[in-house]
């Protein structure tokens, strides 16, 4: 064995310049050295074989499913014949791939072929949702006097030019405002504590926080039914409701602005410690900065959460067709509790303004979605313009002033001791 290394060491110093020589290991027992190697592959790289496959694959699976759903198999519809066709395509595309792959190939291409479709489907359904809704919302709000009017003038029988939702869209902002100017500063310190400061207590807080992710909405309604209205005697109100909500978005903003804080690198706090800044400083200055696109992710799962309810505000904010500006006065109506009461009136006109509200209210919530990434702005390390230029001239500031604090060390004592005095 150590003459053969020897001898393919010699070998390789003797080669002439420009020509690799391969060392070859000597053979084992039951080994032939005519083993091909393997080559390597990118499984990332889609190949034209893939595609032609994934195409054979679909035709025959829509014709063998067509001639199942109809010849064969007890059961009809789309819905029967989508689950054939989909069971169909990927035993056939297996055997496609079986033909020329290894194992861990064909492994690799039906998982991803089952993710891809799992959000290919997740996607189709979100959009037969959004597209049903404003095909059968459109005949409402495409008018001028649905976005302008409340429902005080219009009744059941009365055509779709006269009344809107402007009473409910301001009722809903104003709910989700009161809700989020609540919950906003209180889901943000209880998060900083559970990240920032581990105690049993915190462990406790914790507990109870996911406990209350799973709370039912009408639980928090009648809460505030119990206390607010009927154990202090307040009437129902907008503000009412915005306090059920704020019950319900809570613990969502809190759990995930917790699990957000504790994603700040560890190493970047002890930076902020070593300059001798306090803890609360580094919190303030370094750990919210970091985190700031997924705390602002936080705040809008927690606004999605509750801008969507009904069962809380059907309890506590009550049902009116005027617009109501004062929200701890009187009933307010919500964008939700309105295409509730309204899509279940027999009559076609009040089912078109029920969903020309969940037509709008969709428009708010993406709205208040794009707004949130405006403020949020990117992740960590990333500066949008703006930033990058304020960055540039607080640099620019700081230079500035230390060759002004080193041409001043420069100058002889007595100068600057009389520069002291006469300040």
């Amino acid at each position: 064995m150590t003459q053969q290394i020897i001898s393919a060491r010699d070998q390789r110093r003797a080669a002439p310049p420009g020509r690799v020589t391969r060392t070859r290991l000597p053979a084992q027992e039951g080994q032939s050295h005519a083993t091909r190697p393997e080559t390597r592959r990118n499984l990332a790289r889609i190949r034209r074989e893939d595609v032609l496959r994934v195409l054979g694959a679909a035709v025959a699976a829509l014709a063998g499913a067509a001639w199942l759903v109809t010849q064969v198999l007890p059961w009809e519809g789309p819905v029967a014949y989508a689950a054939t066709a989909y069971l169909l395509f990927m035993g056939f595309f297996v055997v496609l791939i079986g033909f020329d792959e290894h194992r861990e190939t064909v492994r690799d291409r039906v998982w991803a072929v089952v993710i891809h479709s799992s959000a290919a489907l997740l996607v189709a359904a979100l959009a037969v949702v959004i597209v049903f809704t404003l095909l059968r919302g459109s005949e409402a709000f495409l008018r001028a006097n649905f976005w302008s009017q409340d429902l005080a003038l219009a009744g059941p029988l009365d055509p779709l030019t006269t009344g809107g939702m402007l009473h409910a869209a301001i009722g809903t902002l104003i709910m989700i405002a009161i809700a989020l100017s609540i919950s906003i500063p209180l889901g943000l310190l209880c998060a900083v504590f559970l990240a920032e400061f581990p105690s049993p207590f915190a462990r406790i807080v914790r507990t109870v926080v996911e406990a209350m992710t799973a709370l039912p909405s009408i639980i928090c309604g009648l809460f505030i039914y119990a206390t607010y209205i009927l154990l202090f005697g307040f009437d129902k109100s907008g503000f009412a409701a915005a306090l059920a909500v704020t019950i319900m978005i809570l613990p969502i903003i809190i759990r995930s602005a917790d699990v957000v804080l504790r994603l700040v690198p560890q190493t970047l706090k002890e930076a902020s410690f070593a300059t001798g800044a306090s803890h609360w400083r580094t919190i303030w200055h370094v750990v919210i900065p970091t985190s700031k696109s997924g705390l602002m992710t936080a705040i809008v799962l927690g606004t999605a959460r509750g801008i969507g309810e009904t069962s809380p505000v059907l309890l506590t904010a009550g049902y009116t067709t005027f617009t109501n500006w004062n929200p701890f006065s009187g009933p307010m109506v919500s964008l939700p509790l309105a295409t509730f009461t309204l899509v279940r009136s027999p009559e076609a006109s009040q089912i078109a303004r029920g969903f020309g509200a969940a037509a709008v209210l969709m428009v708010i919530v993406f709205l208040l979605f794009l707004l949130a990434r405006v403020i949020g702005g990117k992740g960590a390390g990333e500066l949008s313009r703006g930033g990058l230029a304020r960055a540039r001239a607080a640099s620019k500031r700081d230079a500035e002033r230390f060759a002004e604090r080193k041409d001043r060390g420069a100058e002889p004592a007595g100068t600057l001791v009389l520069e002291r005095s006469e300040q």
